[in-house]
């Protein structure tokens, strides 16, 4: 094999290698969200509202340590900070197991979201580095990232029932901390593992734009901020609360645990389409018209979902999820557009900040809204965020996809 082609091996390697890292930081901190409201909220005898606040350490730390893990890739490494970030939330699954208390369960789950947020400034930067078109590579990795979302609940209701609960940290975590060991001697035998990757932070400038004006680039990153902490918000809320939505308004055909997690998983699955539709178009239409209509048809599923249950529950929710999902590699995309190499890690990390910081406040509010009225306002309070999406969106430069702008 030539060395070029050596090195297209090795590139597809490690992009698998990032994807699989997405699946595995989106799983592992919502393993919590299933067995509180599965089997937790019985044994501990506390309520779903007393017992899901103890996340919100974790959600605060995914958001805070964005910033110094995204500083660190730039400066330092980001190969090495991915190597860190398997090893870190391996170990801490497997400790969060340990938990006998929820202030030991808060501690865990901290240290889960401590490690977790080094992965999005910098796998989401190794992604987009040296590629011309980023949507489609977003949202590939984004489906894995879903699928993560999608198999904590399922993988979660299985191991309950077969194991309890504890064997649902306690395995994703040891199977983390075995592709960190794979992470690790990869990058140990390979060294050019990307398109346009120089190792050891030292980035070259890679595809996106340069000539933004400035009043342009403060205006584009002030919609990216606005649009992402609302939708942080919703997604936050609407994957945390997916397994609890199912079990009270599929009653009728989600009858046990492992029913709740299979039609969970079914429901995160099939709206990971929706990252792939998304990411395909926006590389070749407005990417403000399509953000427009995913923040708009956000609003009508959120609102669609008030008083329904059964089937039609369950197709409204995979509807809202597919849009759900398919808003995530839009604010990608425009960083990756605007933002140079030298600092994208940066730039990642502070939407990612400002992304589960709001985040954070995702958990309190579930559990306010659902003990005092229910998910009908809950599902009203997201459609109300979805249409200041859809209003911000509104202010959005209109610039074509082939000239690589927005």
């Amino acid at each position: 094999m030539s060395d070029q082609g050596e090195t297209a091996v090795r590139a597809r390697i490690h992009f698998l290698f990032l994807n699989i890292g997405h699946f595995v930081d989106h799983l592992l901190p919502l393993v919590f969200a299933s067995v509180a409201a599965l089997t937790l909220t019985r044994e501990w005898e506390m309520s779903y509202a007393e017992l899901i606040p103890y996340a919100t350490p974790g959600v605060i730390a995914f958001g805070l340590g964005a910033l110094p893990a995204g500083w660190l890739a730039d400066r330092w490494s980001r190969e090495k900070m991915m190597a860190i970030f398997f090893v870190g939330i391996g170990f801490s699954a497997i400790a969060t197991a340990m938990a006998t208390t929820p202030v030991t369960m808060a501690v865990g789950l901290f240290t889960i979201g401590l490690f977790g947020s080094i992965y999005h400034p910098v796998g989401l930067a190794m992604v987009i580095q040296g590629r011309q078109r980023t949507g489609v590579p977003l949202a590939v990795n984004g489906v894995f990232g879903n699928l993560g979302v999608a198999c904590a609940a399922l993988f979660t209701g299985l191991l309950i029932q077969s194991s309890g609960w504890k064997a649902a940290f306690i395995w994703p975590g040891v199977v983390t901390l075995l592709l960190g060991v794979a992470y690790i001697g990869f990058l140990f035998v390979c060294r050019d593992v990307g398109p346009g990757h120089q190792s050891d932070g030292k980035q070259r400038a890679s595809a996106g734009p340069t000539s933004f004006a400035r009043a342009q680039l403060i205006r584009i990153f002030l919609i990216v901020f606005a649009s992402t902490a609302l939708g942080g918000l919703i997604f936050q809320s609407t994957t945390f609360a997916l397994p609890k939505i199912v079990g009270e308004r599929m009653v009728d055909i989600a009858v046990s645990v492992s029913d709740i997690g299979w039609y969970a998983f079914g429901i995160f699955a099939l709206a990971s389409i929706g990252q792939l539709i998304v990411g395909f178009v926006v590389d070749r239409w407005s990417l403000k018209y399509v953000f427009l209509t995913v923040a708009v048809c956000q609003c009508i599923f959120f609102m669609a979902m008030v008083g329904l249950s059964g089937i039609w529950a369950l197709a409204t929710a995979t509807a809202f999820m597919l849009v759900v999902f398919g808003q995530i590699p839009i604010n990608d995309v425009l960083i990756g557009r605007v933002a140079k190499s030298q600092w994208r890690s940066r730039a990642l990390a502070a939407r990612y900040i400002v992304t589960f910081s709001i985040s954070a406040t995702a958990i309190p509010m579930i559990a306010w809204v659902h003990a005092n009225w229910g998910f009908d306002i809950f599902f009203l309070i997201l459609a109300v965020a979805a249409a200041a999406i859809s209003a911000i969106v509104l202010f959005l430069p209109r610039l074509h996809a082939s000239e690589n702008t927005v």
